[in-house]
This record gives structure tokens, C-alpha cells and sequence, in this order.
């Protein structure tokens, strides 16, 4: 167990060295979402907690992590509580959580749903973090469409490559993405990224200022 910083917080977070650590994505996605102190707030696979502390800067009381690891939701319990923070954390599936309505759902969910599994970690943690084997892309939409309160906001990091699937899925769901934003290495390149916000309904797509992660300036929260 390591104690590290938690970019852009004035937090620090025990990782565990067996779990996936945060990285980039986790920051970009922790200083993109939207909250007010009021709202209530779910983090779908929550690991060690970094969405919640991120969601916890703004003075919201109203945190709940799900994860389908019970060494995750406890880790992720300890964080907030250093942290001065209270949460509630439930070690399901998302698929099974039957829970109340959210104002704003967040998840930095797995990205690859390759089939061969030469390709996939051994180490479970690792394995469920970066493959959809437990969390399909449809299955994590499906279940935000399920939890998401009517005027609430789904914010979520995913690959550039998945961009039209994400769309095309969030239509058949009669729901929409109403803001992207690009993040880049640098300057130079191809977007690493893609950040959202999905609601439900139909309605139009902004397009935010890029994030580049060599300039954490441009890391600033969405502007729906």
C-alpha cells in the first residue's frame, strides 16, 4: 500500500499495489465532472475512490461507489474517511444494483472487449479494469439509463476509436452526448481521450476546449 497525491485535490489516496492505480484519465474525468453540493453521486467502479474525492471537492455529501470488488469498496471507504469524507459503497454489479435515481453518474470503465484472452491480465483487478469481460460498454450505458435521474448528467472517459459506438449506443437508449472533450498528450498527436456527458433525450452535442496533459490549465470542468 503506497500513499500518493491526488492530482488537482488537496487529498492524499492509499493505492493498492495489486488495484489499478489512477492515472491521467482519472484525473481528467475527476476535474471535468459537474456537481453541485447537493447532488447525489454515483461512481460505477469506484476502486480506490479517486471520482468520489474528486466529487467530494465541491462539498457534496451525497457519494456512492459500486464495484464488483469488496477489497476495492473498503479501500475506497478508508480514502474518504482520511479525507474527511463519508461515502455509502455497495460490492456488486452494476447490472445488479438496484438503487435510487443519480444526479450525476461518473465511471472510467474498461475499454477493450477483445475476446482473446492472451491478451488479458491475469491479475483480476487489472483484468476488470481494463476489459469488458464483467462490463460491457451496452451494460454500463444500459444501467446509467436505469440509475440516471431525469435531468441528471452521466460523465464518462473513453477511447477515441469507441466514439461512434458510444454515440450510436446512447441513441438507442434515447439518450444523448451533450458535451465532448478531446484530451491529447500534447500539442502534437492524436486525441488519447474522449470525455463525456451523456443525458437523457434528444438535443445537441458541444464540443469543449481540448485538455492537453502536458498543460494541466486546460484541465478546467466542462461547460454544459
Amino acid at each position: 500500500m503506497r500513499l500518493d497525491y491526488l492530482y488537482g485535490t488537496p487529498f492524499e489516496i492509499y493505492q493498492d499495489e495489486e488495484m489499478f492505480h489512477f492515472n491521467s484519465d482519472t484525473e481528467l474525468l475527476g476535474r471535468f465532472i459537474k456537481v453541485s453540493k447537493n447532488d447525489s453521486v454515483l461512481d460505477i467502479g469506484c476502486n480506490n475512490g479517486a471520482l468520489l474525492l474528486y466529487a467530494g471537492m465541491h462539498g457534496n455529501k451525497r457519494l456512492t461507489g459500486v464495484d464488483i470488488f469488496e477489497k476495492a469498496t473498503s479501500l475506497a471507504r478508508e480514502n474518504l474517511e482520511r479525507n474527511g469524507l463519508e461515502g455509502t459503497f455497495h460490492t456488486c454489479r452494476i447490472q445488479d444494483y438496484e438503487g435510487m435515481r443519480y444526479d450525476i453518474i461518473m465511471c472510467n470503465p474498461p475499454y477493450f472487449d477483445t475476446r482473446n484472452e492472451d491478451l488479458k491480465n491475469l491479475n483480476p483487478y487489472l483484468r476488470a479494469a481494463r476489459h469488458e469481460e464483467y462490463l460491457s460498454l451496452w451494460d454500463l450505458l444500459s444501467s446509467v439509463k436505469r440509475l440516471l435521474a431525469k435531468n441528471g448528467t452521466f460523465f464518462m472517459v473513453h477511447r477515441p476509436d469507441r466514439m461512434q459506438e458510444v454515440i450510436l449506443q446512447c441513441a438507442k437508449l434515447d439518450m444523448h452526448v451533450c458535451v465532448v472533450k478531446l484530451a491529447y498528450a500534447s500539442h502534437l498527436g492524436r486525441a488519447k481521450s474522449i470525455l463525456y456527458g451523456i443525458r437523457h433525450g434528444e438535443g445537441g452535442m458541444k464540443v469543449d476546449s481540448p485538455a492537453y496533459l502536458d498543460d494541466r490549465d486546460s484541465f478546467q470542468e466542462v461547460r454544459l
